[in-house]
C-alpha cells in the first residue's frame, strides 16, 4: 500500500458523499448502541432542513420532498443501516465505543486503485458508505428525484433488531433501494435467511496436580472475512485450527481457558487456548502446530498464519476442567461444519447454505468453568437452514452440551420480473456502459426481512466495491463510490419520472 499523503476524505470525490462518509466515521456506532451516530444524523438532516423520526427501536426515517415537478412520482424508500462491525488487529489499540475511525488513504499496490481504508480496524464502509450515499442523494442540488424516505436502521450486523421491528405502517414507500451491497457491478435481488446456534457447557473445575506441563496455543495471521459473502472462498477458521492443533498433539489436555473469534457474522481470525498436560505436552504441542500451520498455508491459502505454543505457568488458583470433558468440547468443535455446506442448485456459483463457527469463550468462578460457542447458520432455502439447525443441535447433544437457538431472520426470495430491478438495469446500461450482474448473495441483507413484515415492497441492493468487509482489512474503492454515485444519480431521475 502506498500512503497519499496530504489528503483527507473531504478531498476526495464525490465530495458531497465523502463529507458525509467522514463525519459518520467520526462517530463511534458499534452494534446495538448507535444512540450518538442516530442523534448524529438527526442532526445532519436538520442542517439541511429535513426531519428525523425516530421509531421506538430507534430506526430513523428522513421523508425527502421531490423535485419541483416530480411530486407525483412513487415514493423511492433509500435504506441502509446505522451501525458497524467492530473488529482491530489484536495489536491495535481502538476504543470503538469512544472513539472515530481512523481513516487511511491510499493506492493499492495488487490493483494501482484508490482506497480508503483504517488503522487496524474495520472501515465502517459497510455500511456508513450506505448511510452517506442516501444523505448526498438527498441534499444535493443537483440531484433530480421524486419524494424519497430514507430508512436507517439499527443493529443489523448483530441481530438485525431494527428491521424486525419494522411494520406496513413505518414508512410509506413500496419500491425500496438497499444500499448495503458491497459490488459495483451486481444488482442484488435476494439474500440468504440465517439463525444463530448456541452451545454451552458447565464442568467443574480443579487446581491441576502438581508435575502437569502448562502451555498456551495461540492461532493469528488469518484474513477472516465476512462469514456470508467470503465463505466461498475457504478461508481458515482460528477455532477450527486451534482445536485441530490440540488434537494432533495426541496427548490428553486440560483446558484451563478457550476463547476465539468476536463477531457472529466474521471469520475468526484469531484463537486461544490455555491447556494443561502431562509432562511434554508442550513439545507436543509445537510439533502440532508446526504440522497444522504448513498444512492451513497449503489449503487455506492463508501464508500469514501462525500458530504458536509456549509454555508458561498457571496463576495460583487457577483450575482446569478434565480431561475428558476437554475431549467432548474439543470433539465438538471438530464435528462442526464451518465452511460452505451446499451450493445452491440452479443459480451456478452461489453458495445456498453454510455454517459459520463464529465465537467461543470462557468464563470460570471458585469451581466451575462454563463453555460457551456461537454458530451462525445461513441459507437461501428455508428447509436448508432448519435441516443445518438441527444438525448443529444434533451434534451439541452428542457431546452433551446444552443448546439453543435465537436471532432467525428470513432470507429475500428473487424476483427477475421486478419493475423496479428493470429501470435499474436499463439506467446501469445508459450510465455505466456496460451490462450489471444480476444475482443473488449469501450474506443477510435486510430486504429479507423488509419484505416479509412489510410486504408489497419491490427491491433492489447496490452498492460501492468494498473488499474486507467485518475484518481490518476492509477497504472501500475510490473510483468505485464515484461510479456508484453517478449511477444513483441517474437511478433517481429515471425514478422520478414514473
Amino acid at each position: 500500500m502506498t500512503p497519499k499523503s496530504g489528503k483527507s476524505l473531504v478531498d476526495l470525490e464525490p465530495k458531497v458523499v465523502w463529507q458525509f462518509f467522514a463525519e459518520i466515521a467520526s462517530v463511534p456506532r458499534p452494534s446495538k448502541q448507535e444512540q450518538r451516530i442516530r442523534k448524529h444524523v438527526i442532526e445532519l438532516a436538520r442542517r439541511s432542513g429535513l426531519t428525523a423520526k425516530e421509531d421506538a427501536t430507534g430506526n430513523l426515517v428522513v421523508p425527502v420532498k421531490a423535485t419541483a415537478g416530480h411530486e407525483k412520482a412513487p415514493i423511492t424508500v433509500l435504506q441502509a443501516h446505522l451501525d458497524m462491525v467492530c473488529e482491530k488487529n489484536s495489536g491495535t489499540m481502538h476504543d470503538f465505543h469512544n472513539e472515530g475511525i481512523k481513516t487511511l488513504i491510499e493506492t493499492e499496490g495488487s490493483t494501482g486503485e484508490q482506497i480508503v481504508r483504517a488503522d487496524g480496524t474495520t472501515l465502517g464502509a459497510d455500511n456508513g458508505i450506505g448511510v452517506a450515499l442516501a444523505l448526498a442523494a438527498a441534499t444535493s442540488s443537483d440531484v433530480v428525484h421524486g419524494p424519497l424516505e430514507l430508512l436507517f436502521t439499527i443493529d443489523e450486523e448483530d441481530g438485525m433488531t431494527g428491521a424486525k421491528s419494522l411494520a406496513p405502517k413505518s414508512f410509506d414507500g413500496r419500491r425500496m433501494i438497499n444500499l448495503d451491497s458491497e459490488e459495483d457491478d451486481a444488482l442484488y435481488i435476494g439474500c440468504a435467511g440465517g439463525c444463530d446456534v448456541n452451545l454451552s457447557w458447565t464442568f467443574d473445575a480443579s487446581v491441576p496436580p502438581s508435575g502437569t506441563e502448562t502451555c498456551i496455543v495461540s492461532i493469528g495471521g488469518l484474513r477472516g472475512g465476512h462469514s456470508g459473502g467470503d465463505i466461498h472462498e475457504g478461508r481458515a477458521n482460528a477455532i477450527k485450527i486451534l482445536s485441530r492443533t490440540l488434537l494432533r498433539a495426541d496427548k490428553p489436555v486440560q483446558l484451563v481457558r478457550i476463547n476465539g473469534g468476536s463477531k457472529r457474522n466474521a471469520i475468526p481470525r484469531e484463537a486461544e487456548a490455555l491447556v494443561v498436560g502431562a509432562s511434554g505436552i508442550a513439545v507436543a504441542l509445537q510439533k502440532a502446530a508446526a504440522e497444522v500451520a504448513a498444512e492451513g498455508k497449503i489449503e487455506s491459502f492463508e501464508p500469514q498464519v501462525l500458530i504458536r505454543a509456549e509454555r508458561t505457568n498457571l496463576e495460583t488458583g487457577q483450575r482446569a476442567i478434565g480431561s475428558a470433558d476437554t475431549a467432548r468440547v474439543l470433539a465438538a468443535l471438530m464435528a462442526i461444519p464451518s465452511g460452505v455446506i451446499g451450493m445452491h442448485p440452479k443459480i451456478t456459483g452461489l453458495v445456498e447454505t453454510s455454517n459459520n463457527l463464529s465465537t467461543i469463550s470462557t468464563s470460570t468462578d471458585a469451581t466451575r468453568c462454563t463453555i460457551q460457542v456461537g454458530l451462525l447458520a445461513r441459507s437461501s432455502s428455508a428447509s436448508r437452514i432448519r435441516e443445518t439447525v438441527e444438525q448443529l443441535e444434533s451434534i451439541g447433544r452428542m457431546c452433551v452440551a446444552q443448546t439453543s437457538r435465537n436471532n432467525a431472520y428470513p432470507g429475500w426470495s428473487p424476483n427477475p420480473d421486478s419493475p423496479l430491478l428493470g429501470v435499474c438495469r436499463r439506467v446501469y446500461q445508459q450510465t455505466l456502459k456496460s451490462e450489471p450482474r444480476v444475482a443473488a448473495i449469501h450474506a443477510g441483507l435486510e430486504c429479507g426481512i423488509i419484505g416479509d413484515l412489510v410486504g408489497g415492497m419491490d427491491m433492489v441492493s447496490l452498492g460501492p466495491t468494498i473488499r474486507g468487509a467485518h475484518s481490518p482489512d476492509e477497504r472501500v474503492y475510490v473510483a468505485s463510490v464515484e461510479r456508484t454515485w453517478r449511477y444513483l444519480k441517474g437511478l433517481l431521475s429515471e425514478l422520478a419520472k414514473a
